[in-house]
């Protein structure tokens, strides 16, 4: 990112791409809760796999933290983290590519300029969340299943594992069915990469240069938060559909604008922002999280490698 002095010596693609992923699993351990009762606000209404059995959906979260007490009252603690194991797999190879990678791709289309203007940075934004959402679908598809899944009844439970969700899903809709959604996710993931990543590279450079802040914690922490609330007010609706894409039985819906239709006609336009309050609470946070320990991780390998290097 933007920010560093002359002096400075820059980070490595390496560094960026091991930083990145870790940051991302640190904040995704802190925030999954947050993300889960997103997940389950999202899904509410849908013509789920309840309904075909005959049985009707019941409402039955109410907000963010009604949710969350909900969950843990009928289902447990434990259901609020339900699908973790996927989703730290899917930040390790997600979050390493659409964010560590970013730098690279930028100084690729400027090539190798330091200025990089907003052209070339909604395309690296656009390549790096293409790149990671072609690698990373499967892991996405078991989490968003295991979120969407309540406990409560054993009858509903469609996987028993991570490991027997991604046969489950193999076997029963074939390959194709881990990257189901592949389609809304890229567009999902071309709008959060080039918002967040755009957003808080130019939130960062404006501080940087027209106020007193330098590159620290100050300066990332409002860049970051800066960041989480454009990219969710931007991307909720693209969010939603990929939910219920991703968490839909198979032949719901025939396609990914079949789903687009029955949630506007079924539920009217308030749907597409279902779960926007989580949904804000969880970027923001994860955002905060996620760059300040990338920033912080980025120095701290930076010095290793250059202790190592000195001490050869």
């Amino acid at each position: 990112m933007v920010g560093f002095r002359p002096a400075d010596v820059p980070p490595t693609t390496a560094v960026k791409f091991v930083g990145a992923g870790t940051a991302a699993c640190i904040a995704d351990l802190l925030t999954f809760p947050l993300d889960t009762a997103k997940v389950r606000l999202q899904v509410q209404g849908e013509a789920s796999i309840s309904e075909a059995m005959g049985k009707p959906p019941a409402v039955k979260y109410r907000g963010v933290f009604g949710t969350i007490i909900t969950m843990v009252r009928t289902e447990g603690p434990l259901s609020l983290y339900s699908g973790l194991v996927a989703g730290l797999q899917r930040q390790m190879s997600f979050a390493s590519v659409r964010i560590g990678l970013y730098d690279s791709v930028k100084q690729l289309y400027t090539k190798g300029s330091d200025h990089a203007g907003i052209g070339s940075r909604l395309l690296a934004g656009c390549t790096t969340g293409g790149m990671a959402v072609a690698l990373a679908q499967p892991t996405d598809v078991v989490k968003v299943r295991f979120q969407a899944q309540a406990r409560s009844n054993q009858h509903a439970r469609r996987y028993c594992g991570t490991i027997d969700a991604y046969k489950t899903i193999a076997k029963e809709e074939g390959i194709r069915g881990l990257w189901k959604g592949t389609g809304p996710n890229i567009a999902r993931n071309a709008i959060v990469n080039c918002t967040e990543l755009v957003t808080y590279d130019f939130i960062k450079d404006f501080l940087l240069t027209f106020t007193a802040m330098s590159d620290n914690l100050p300066c990332h922490f409002v860049s970051a938060f800066g960041a989480g609330l454009c990219t969710t007010v931007i991307a909720s609706p693209v969010d939603v559909v990929k939910t219920r894409y991703m968490n839909s039985a198979l032949g719901q819906y025939s396609c990914v604008f079949n789903c687009v239709a029955a949630m506007m006609t079924n539920e009217g336009l308030h749907a597409f922002y279902k779960g926007f309050m989580p949904s804000f609470l969880r970027l923001g946070s994860w955002n905060v999280v996620m760059f300040v320990t990338y920033e912080q991780l980025k120095r701290a390998l930076m010095a290793a490698n250059h202790s190592c290097t000195t001490l050869l």
